[in-house]
């Protein structure tokens, strides 16, 4: 039996962990016989080189889960209901995969999988040069606060909280933290029906896009823009309308009158990192009375701004209810903890809390609480002027260091956790990336970032959020000799 187990000691996860993860395996993939007993806890301690009490916790632990039974003097059994049961879904058992002979690409109505995004590696740690964005270097994450958040979460009276399915509302703690310390800050105020927690700020998107767009509506989205708007937008028939884009933002004019429904980034336009102005903002609150469409507001980074003086959310200087505001907090706490909220007129609120029950009800309430405790406590105040300091002593590393090595090259800006940088013309971004991915440095080129057609493909964005501050100007010395080898060739 000790053949099943392989110990790394090297990993995260503890010994017990690694023992009963590898124990259920084997009772689910069958290869335990409810008819054979264990291996006692001395002779499976032995054969594994763990002590005799891991394996006694594990066993323990399995019983009260019911994967095994234990039996007087005899040991200890699989459970034989529960494996029966188990065992009853695998199929056939002839090799053969379920529905590997059917023809399921003539029956998908819609094939999300094909819209290209942008080049967000999944394995970006591997790389020793991650100028990546949308991701956060480990070492600032608040370990040991965050644990003293779940462990309240965790509590007797927060389980009696958020123990039981609230079919449609949200952790009143969360939203409540919400009003108090996240969007005063953005200038904006909303009662408890103006907002709901949403699965990061994708899925408030999606229920925007569902609720508001069809094959009639036209959809604006700022280009280069955050493409994976524009393809919720088309999964609902809407057509896209680019928006074109200076070094101010969303240039506001004529071109926005015929959109329904327009995407926007402006407090550091996604992918360029410029801020829209004031005045652009009134100008197109103004447009948007005028030709009655609405704004979807997707506050992207809005914590991480150096400016003393930073500009007011656009839904703070709206006073006609026509601007969705889209925020999230993974940027600062955690991409993977994906938590954010809409802040939305109430009957847009009730539509899309309705539209997101049918989905998953609510997020985990588990999680909603945590979050809120972490806020409550203070520590995403002092993460969020952490993280502001180091961003931006690594935007002027980043800056120095630019402009040493790549002279020829043009900063459009630097905001937030990146820059957007224009190549001397005629060299291709995508060529570069795919080159710098072969000597471990990791970039993304302008192109994943455009929605029409007809835009130059010579610009990179460049995210400081994950590389360590010391790596940042022997990486761009690399990129640099890269585009000299590039431009050569």
């Amino acid at each position: 039996m000790s053949a099943l187990f392989h110990l790394d000691r090297s990993a995260p996860a503890t010994l017990q962990r690694q023992v009963r993860e590898q124990l259920v395996s084997a009772i689910l993939e069958g290869f335990m016989s409810p008819d054979s007993p264990l291996p006692s806890c001395r002779n499976l301690a032995k054969n594994l080189n763990v002590s005799r009490n891991t394996v006694v916790l594990v066993y323990d632990s399995l019983v009260a889960d019911g994967y095994l039974v234990s039996r007087e003097r005899h040991g200890y059994f699989v459970n034989p209901h529960f494996q029966a049961e188990a065992v009853g879904g695998t199929g056939s058992g002839n090799g053969a995969r379920p529905g590997a002979g059917l023809d399921w690409a003539s029956r998908f109505k819609a094939r999300p999988g094909q819209q290209p995004n942008a080049s967000l590696s999944h394995n970006w740690q591997r790389y020793r040069y991650p100028f990546v964005y949308s991701q956060l270097d480990n070492s600032l994450f608040p370990v040991q606060h965050w644990r003293r958040c779940w462990r309240d979460a965790v509590s007797v009276q927060a389980i009696r909280d958020w123990g039981s399915d609230r079919y449609d509302s949200d952790d009143p703690m969360l939203i409540e933290q919400l009003q108090k310390r996240i969007l005063p800050s953005r200038g904006i105020r909303a009662s408890n029906d103006e907002i709901l927690i949403t699965v990061g700020s994708q899925q408030a998107i999606y229920l925007l896009a569902q609720l508001l767009l069809d094959r009639q509506a036209c959809f604006g989205i700022e280009d280069p823009g955050y493409p994976s708007a524009a393809h919720i937008a088309r999964l609902f028939g809407a057509r896209i309308q680019s928006l074109a884009v200076d070094e101010q933002g969303l240039v506001v004019d004529d071109q926005l009158s015929g959109c329904d429904a327009i995407y926007l980034t402006p407090s550091h336009q996604c992918p360029t990192t410029v801020t829209l102005p004031l005045e652009r903002r009134q100008a197109l609150l103004r447009l948007a009375e005028q030709h009655d469409f609405l704004l979807i507001e997707d506050d992207y980074e809005m914590e991480m701004n150096f400016d003393s003086h930073p500009t007011p959310a656009l839904k703070s200087l709206d006073d006609k209810g026509r601007v969705l505001y889209v925020g999230s907090l993974s940027k600062t706490l955690a991409p993977g903890l994906r938590m954010g909220f809409l802040v939305a007129p109430a009957p847009v609120i009730q539509e899309a809390r309705n539209l997101r029950q049918l989905m998953l009800r609510h997020p985990p309430l588990n999680n909603q609480r945590a979050v809120a405790l972490f806020l409550s406590l203070g520590y995403h105040d002092a993460l969020v002027r952490k993280l502001a300091r180091v961003f931006e002593e690594r935007a002027r590393c980043l800056a120095e260091a630019l402009q040493q090595h790549l002279p020829d090259c043009r900063v459009s800006s630097i905001g937030g956790s990146s820059c957007w940088l224009t190549l001397p013309s005629g060299l291709d971004g995508a060529a570069l990336k795919r080159l710098a991915a072969e000597h471990d440095l990791l970039i993304i080129s302008g192109d994943s970032y455009h929605i029409g057609e007809g835009l130059p493909t010579n610009t990179l964005k460049l995210g400081f959020s994950a590389i360590p501050l010391e790596r940042i100007e022997p990486g761009i010395r690399l990129l640099a000799e890269l585009k000299q080898q590039l431009s050569a060739e």
